[in-house]
């Protein structure tokens, strides 16, 4: 035997790796990765194309809503959102309609209707509050005029609104009455495109 000769055994953890073995190898690992890393990478080039089909903040802003009211009830409020803004509907009893239309001008604090349906102008009375030929609804912005909170319903003085921020009182046609808030609520572009559906803007 030569003195350059070396044994010819293979250490067993220099071994061929078993190509059945359940285990991943390294290989696998590197598959998977580029893999996952190709459906980030489209995904991220693709979105922005995506993304421009959707109408944009301008459009969503003109955007009216179809509200469905015919499981509502005489004494009954609902609260939807439009233009992010809530918006109060409420189906007014027969005693909350006539408490609204004998109220007197004068004692209101706002004789403004603030109603976009009518000229700016209008007077606060319940008919330019109230719904168009729907007297029992009355449909409005339910944010406070004061500082921008939104009132509770059927609570305060009047059985309206009450806003818990400041103390303003609204009446059941959505009108001032008292407290720091300087106007009635607002009333939105509204019409019924059917006897039980509303539509806001």
């Amino acid at each position: 035997m030569s003195a350059n000769t070396y044994p010819t055994t293979v250490p067993d953890s220099a071994a061929a790796p078993d190509p059945h073995s359940s285990e991943p190898s390294r290989r696998d690992f590197f598959v998977i990765a580029t893999g996952a890393a190709a459906v980030v990478a489209v995904a991220g080039l693709a979105w922005p194309f995506i993304d421009q089909m959707n109408p944009d903040a301008s459009a969503l802003a003109l955007a009216s809503i179809d509200v469905d009211i015919s499981a509502m009830e005489a004494g009954q409020s609902i609260t939807v959102m439009w233009r992010g803004k809530p918006v109060f509907i409420r189906y007014r009893t027969p005693e909350e309609v006539e408490a609204a239309k004998n109220t007197p001008l004068s004692d209101l604090k706002d004789p403004i209707a603030r109603n976009d349906n009518l000229d700016s102008n209008a007077p606060a009375t319940d008919e330019n509050r109230a719904a168009p030929g729907r007297e029992e609804f009355l449909v409005m912005v339910g944010i406070c005029t004061h500082l921008g909170c939104v009132p509770m319903g059927e609570a305060g003085d009047y059985n309206g609104w009450f806003c818990p921020c400041h103390g303003s009182v609204y009446d059941t046609a959505g009108r001032i009455r008292h407290g720091p808030a300087p106007e009635n609520m607002l009333i939105p572009t509204t019409a019924f495109s059917d006897d039980n559906t509303i539509t806001i803007g």
